[in-house]
């Protein structure tokens, strides 16, 4: 049995299995099931799961994928969604195809609208609404918006949850993980992404998503970023209407990006439009870490006086100030064309496996460098650099954090949207001084001095976890579960270094002792009624003083068994 997963609950959801069985068997994946050992659960004969539609054998492996995607429904399009960002983990031919799943699908009555608010808001709808209109404003495959007029007269826009899709969902979810367990134990690729891992970080975005009081929370948070700019807006809750399953906020006109020809038409300067647009999804992002991380056609409108309008916030990225840092570092290397310092944030990060072949991923970042040294600054397009820094993350099995490739995608939908609108406009027109900005943020002596006392605590937490972890070894080395190969020829070698950093480490302990020691007595000196004396000198000094020599000492110890 898999661990974490039940076989009551794979025959309770033996309906679906099967369903999914079925669509990857007539799209030539069959032998998937087959190989996890689903296939004795589902009580088919091994040979049907090698099975394979005709007309399905003229598409490509990864167009295939992509329609399993959207014949499994409505977890399945969203799982596709999220990972058509991991250029780090799949092959950009996939990511492609993945780009194409859309999140649009049929509405529902509005009968069962009405009934989803009736049923969350505990009140009959006219008791809530003047007017709900009965033709939605936009659908998706969690939920639909529908414009209305609250009985206080103001207008606003009411999304619902479609009937039974929390469930739906969840199913799907533990069907999912099950799935990545199986697929860890049968694949080596499955294994090293840590499918199960990827699979848990999906369901916690899905379930967010799920929760609308979640995405009005979001909404608060970004107008609270954006309140000292009058010309962003970002409708208003009303959460005294707004459940887990309904979210009622200021409904606002404005014309979406998407309809290009009506705002030049207007007269409204298309470019002024992206700049403002950047700046503000910048400001949020890199000074903020916290931003709208889906900014597509549909979620971005001007409003009648030239306004920004940002809606719909399902989905937000979060970062901590560590991930800024290195987000920080990257811009910056990035603005510079300078690999090392790129290599030397991959480094540090800790996400360069430790088989990695060092040379040839210096290579390969050196060769981003040559593409784009002649190229201008601002003819770079950042969808297809942060693109060609995530293929070679792929190539040398890097698995950038989720948080980066989030803001990777961010970036990329956005560029996307301005180059259809003010096709002569480029991102890092305006990112170049907020990386600048972002650097010297950085070297401020206050955060420096931050990173650095972090720093230390780190090392120390490290140094103290040593005997626990030697201890662990030769445990798990007397005990047969660690197998240790030794080479004589190195073994006189070893000894010598292990001798000497024994003796840094007795010099230095002796050294922090003595000096802890040392300053005790000088305090209690400072406090006594008269100052101390010692020979004839006051005693201060003479602790001063043998405090220097005994540095000396340790440091001249030290140095000479370097030497030894």
């Amino acid at each position: 049995m898999i661990p974490g997963t039940s076989i009551g609950k794979r025959v309770r959801h033996l309906g679906r299995y099967r369903e999914i069985a079925q669509i990857l068997v007539a799209n030539g994946f069959g032998w998937f099931i087959a190989e996890i050992g689903l296939s004795e659960l589902l009580d088919y004969p091994r040979r049907w799961f090698r099975k394979t539609e005709p007309e399905r054998v003229t598409l490509s492996t990864y167009e295939r994928v992509r329609r399993v995607m959207e014949q499994l429904g409505p977890t399945f399009v969203k799982l596709g969604q999220v990972a058509s960002v991991r250029r780090d983990m799949f092959p950009v031919e996939l990511i492609n195809e993945l780009s194409k799943l859309q999140d649009e699908v049929a509405p529902v009555s509005i009968d069962q609208v009405k009934a989803v608010i009736e049923t969350e808001l505990g009140m009959p709808l006219d008791e809530v609404f003047l007017e709900l209109d009965e033709t939605p404003v936009g659908a998706a495959s969690i939920g639909q918006v529908h414009r209305g007029v609250l009985i206080s007269g103001e207008e606003v826009a009411v999304k619902v949850q479609r009937p039974d899709i929390s469930r739906q969902i969840q199913i799907d979810l533990e069907i999912l993980m099950d799935l990545a367990r199986m697929a860890e134990r049968h694949f080596d690729w499955a294994k090293h992404y840590n499918m199960s891992d990827v699979v848990e970080e999906f369901r916690t975005t899905i379930l967010r998503e799920l929760d609308y009081q979640i995405e009005g929370r979001n909404a608060d948070k970004l107008r609270d970023i954006h309140q000292k700019d009058d010309n962003i807006r970002i409708p208003v809750v009303y959460w005294n209407l707004t459940t887990q399953k309904v979210l009622v906020m200021e409904y606002i006109e404005g014309i979406k990006f998407a309809n290009r020809d009506m705002l030049v038409e207007l007269g409204y300067d298309c470019r002024d439009i992206a700049e403002q647009t950047v700046t503000a999804i910048l400001d949020e992002l890199l000074m903020h870490g916290f931003f709208h991380a889906d900014p597509h056609p549909g979620n971005l409108a001007v409003m009648p006086d030239g306004g920004l309008l940002l809606m719909d916030f399902g989905m937000v990225g979060k970062l901590s100030s560590e991930m800024k840092g290195h987000l920080a570092s990257l811009v910056v290397a990035l603005m510079r064309r300078d690999s090392e310092a790129i290599l030397r944030t991959l480094y540090r990060m800790g996400i360069v496996p430790a088989d990695v072949d060092n040379l040839k991923l210096r290579h390969d970042v050196e060769g981003l460098r040559s593409k784009y040294y002649d190229v201008s600054f601002h003819e770079i397009s950042l969808a297809e650099a942060t693109a060609d820094l995530f293929t070679v993350a792929y190539k040398h099995q890097i698995q950038i954090p989720s948080e980066l490739t989030l803001v990777g995608k961010t970036l990329m939908t956005l560029e996307g949207v301005l180059e259809h609108l003010a096709p002569d406009f480029r991102i890092l027109d305006i990112a170049e001084p907020f990386g600048r900005r972002l650097l010297r943020e950085r070297l401020n002596p206050k955060n420096v001095t931050r990173d650095t006392v972090r720093g230390a605590f780190d090392v120390f937490d490290i140094l103290m976890d040593v005997p626990r972890q030697v201890r662990s070894l030769l445990q798990g080395i007397q005990r047969g579960r660690v197998k240790v190969e030794l080479d004589f020829g190195e073994f006189e070698r070893i000894v010598r270094q292990i001798t000497r950093i024994s003796n840094r480490w007795t010099l230095s302990i002796m050294l922090l002792s003595l000096s802890i020691f040392l300053a005790g007595l000088m305090i209690a000196s400072s406090l006594a009624k008269s100052p101390s004396q010692l020979w004839s000198f006051p005693f201060n000094d003479v602790v001063l003083v043998a405090g220097v020599i005994l540095g000396g000492w340790v440091m001249w110890s030290i140095f000479r068994s370097g030497k030894s």
